[in-house]
């Protein structure tokens, strides 16, 4: 090996990362919603481009989903309650609302409005009451008398500090209180919740079913009592490809209905190409250089978008003829490999994109899962294991509940399907079921 320093001519090749490339890769990851936003942005940087939005119209499922031709829309005077706008009541409002019906003093009043701006989104209250007793500059016992006034009001649990005290309040407040539960949830809390019920019961001299019966009376209680006053604008989906089935075909396109279309400014570049201005001509030059790249790489994210669709239908056909329960392993890198792309670009290009299908609108991803290896030649999927292990469960003797390992069995024996039982445990915790031992009743 020559080294000497010196200074040598080399010849090599390498794919540079110029701005157009790099934001072909992000327009190519964009979902709908994030690509009309970024389009949006675009005009407003580049006076040649314009935003034509003159083809979208909104849907009216019950017109144009379920019926052949739209009909016309009978406007019936009866009909006038339709367009009322709901009328939202917040937390606080609802709270102040019962104060006010209430015979407390004046700064009574203000100590509990004070700490109703203190609760949360749950319902807790998060605050600290010697700070409160300090910033009104009153005794901790009348901070703790507005506390318990606050806790009196609806919804019952309101205003608790912890779960196990709101658990208690809405059990104190019971047309029918249960003695037992009230005592396990103040004094033995943490070992109930831990189930660990046969230490409890003996220690309390009762027999397990009864600590079962109070499990399922804390069952139909709110832990999260002011989360029904919590309001979110619901989120839509725009799918980004259709995948449907036309008799024993399926048909795939991507559904571009919805974007909006952008268009050459024709008026404006005739209006400023004349000036004879060296700085006017560059910047036009760019921008319309930018509108033919955006227009390519639109097409270009449109057609590898429509190859992985029509690649995923033809892998997945048990998905669309028969539903979920058959869904196939596959991977992005047997995509890849099969569409002759990198594995990067089948990412990035189902990447927060949805499909509507016969079966409704599904994620993109989850057409993607793991092999499970089988007793037989022919492979299944993670999803497939996954549906599996929740038919069981739903299935069992909740007095004597399946293990882990008898799920491992009895998948192997009934579908010839073979995983472990640290696997099992994984999809048990995805699927947010408990173990054994938490599922056991005594009843």
């Amino acid at each position: 090996m020559n080294l000497k320093a010196g200074l040598w001519q080399q010849q090599t090749m390498k794919l540079t990362m110029t701005q157009e490339l790099t934001q072909a890769i992000a327009l190519l990851q964009y979902s709908a919603h994030e690509l009309s936003a970024f389009l949006d942005s675009k005009t407003m940087e580049n006076p040649l481009l314009q935003i034509e939005d003159n083809h979208i119209r909104a849907i009216d499922p019950q017109v144009d989903r379920w019926k052949p031709k739209p009909k016309k829309i009978d406007n019936d005077e009866k009909k006038w309650i339709e367009h009322i706008g709901e009328t939202v009541v917040t937390l606080d409002e609802y709270l102040l609302s019962q104060i006010n019906l209430k015979e407390i003093t004046p700064e009574q009043k203000k100590v509990i409005s004070y700490l109703i701006q203190c609760i949360d989104e749950n319902g807790y209250l998060r605050t600290d009451l010697e700070k409160v007793s300090a910033h009104f500059q009153i005794t901790s016992d009348k901070v703790q008398f507005c506390v318990n006034l606050l806790q009196d009001l609806e919804p019952a649990g309101i205003g608790a500090r912890s779960l196990r005290e709101c658990l208690l309040i809405q059990l104190r407040k019971k047309e029918k209180r249960d003695p037992l539960a009230e005592k396990i949830v103040d004094q033995h809390f943490f070992p109930f919740a831990e189930r660990k019920w046969k230490e409890l019961a003996k220690k309390l001299h009762v027999e397990i079913k009864d600590i079962q019966r109070v499990f399922d009376c804390l069952q139909s209680l709110n832990p999260r009592p002011g989360a029904i006053f919590h309001h979110e604008k619901p989120a839509y989906v725009i799918p980004d490809v259709i995948i449907d089935r036309d008799g024993q075909n399926l048909t795939v396109k991507v559904f571009d209905d919805a974007m909006p279309k952008i268009s050459f400014n024709e008026m404006y570049y005739k209006k400023f190409v004349s000036y004879n201005n060296p700085e006017v001509s560059r910047f036009l030059q760019e921008k319309q250089q930018e509108y033919y790249w955006l227009i390519r790489s639109l097409e270009q994210r449109k057609e590898t978008l429509l190859k992985v669709a029509l690649k995923i239908a033809e892998k997945q056909q048990g998905f669309f003829y028969k539903g979920p329960e058959h869904l196939k392993p596959m991977t992005m890198k047997e995509l890849s490999d099969e569409l002759g792309i990198h594995e990067s670009t089948v990412s990035r290009a189902v990447r927060g994109k949805f499909a509507q299908t016969p079966y409704g609108t599904v994620d993109l991803k989850s057409f993607f899962t793991s092999t499970v290896q089988t007793v037989s030649n022919e492979s299944a999927s993670s999803s497939q294991v996954k549906n599996l292990i929740s038919a069981y469960i739903a299935e069992e003797n909740k007095q004597k509940p399946l293990s882990d390992q008898e799920i491992v069995q009895m998948l192997k024996n009934r579908e010839g399907i073979i995983v472990s039982r640290r696997t099992v445990a994984k999809y048990r915790d995805q699927l947010r079921i408990p173990s054994s031992s938490k599922r056991k009743r005594y009843e």
